[in-house]
């Protein structure tokens, strides 16, 4: 684990980022995002689906269809915070954000970003996406803290 001054606020989030992936009606991968200010109050919280208005029907068994379609938990979390994030912290559960997910993210001025260790289960399919996602937060000078005692 990497060492975090706020570990006991992290775990709760990390938590809450767990709860909120449940929401999720994707049948392959739930995930969940929880963006908290320098104050540790909840700024917005967001889980991966289709956008409002649109059916959860059989496209979300269609792996190519699903990923043109499907809203990654941390764009709903910034779409949902109807404010600025800048300076913010992101939580995201089972694992940290994909790349494209980071650079958005980045963008928006986020400054911090906790996640747990990606499981085995998912390892092969999303870990190159994921480690290049933490090499550009921490090209930018952002911080990354990945706990692997997972709550």
């Amino acid at each position: 684990d990497h060492y975090s001054p706020n570990r006991k606020w992290d775990l709760r989030f990390l938590e809450l980022a767990k709860f909120v992936a449940q929401w999720s009606k994707d049948p392959s991968t739930k995930t969940g995002a929880v963006i908290v200010d320098g104050r540790r109050r909840v700024v917005s919280i967001g889980y991966n689906g289709f956008p409002p208005g649109v059916a959860d029907d059989e496209r979300l068994n269609d792996w190519e269809i699903k990923y043109q379609i499907i809203v990654h938990c941390e764009r709903n979390a910034v779409v949902n915070a109807g404010r600025s994030v800048e300076g913010c912290t992101l939580y995201t559960w089972p694992f940290f954000g994909c790349t494209p997910c980071g650079s958005l993210m980045l963008a928006a001025g986020l400054k911090r970003a906790v996640a747990p260790t990606i499981p085995d289960h998912l390892r092969e399919r999303w870990e190159a996406d994921l480690n290049r996602a933490v090499s550009l937060w921490q090209e930018a000078g952002a911080q990354v803290t990945i706990y692997t005692d997972q709550p």
